[in-house]
């Protein structure tokens, strides 16, 4: 927890259901909102990296640009993993 999240939990703790409800939806659209700012940015064709579930970084190919995730064909594997577009890093070859 941040400096800047305390006073935001210490509000959240005093709120009623119905007030955590709205709270709620709003994170969900804001969530929404960051994921396709992310989404736009991304194009078929692109060579992105992400941390696998086991921690390990996962490089791979665009295959498809979806509202909210990307298919990303693995460079090293003929694994295709759907990844929520946030957790994608773009990769800029340096040659």
């Amino acid at each position: 927890m941040t400096v800047s999240t305390v006073p935001v939990t210490l509000a959240i703790f005093a709120m009623s259901n119905d007030e955590l409800d709205e709270v709620i939806q709003a994170v969900k659209h804001r969530r929404t909102q960051l994921a396709m700012q992310v989404t736009r940015k991304l194009r078929v064709g692109a060579t992105v990296e992400f941390t696998g579930k086991r921690g390990e970084t996962i490089r791979g190919t665009i295959t498809k640009v979806n509202p909210k995730t990307c298919l990303v064909k693995q460079s090293n594997a003929p694994t295709v993993w759907r990844v929520t577009a946030s957790l994608l890093t773009e990769v800029t070859e340096s040659v």
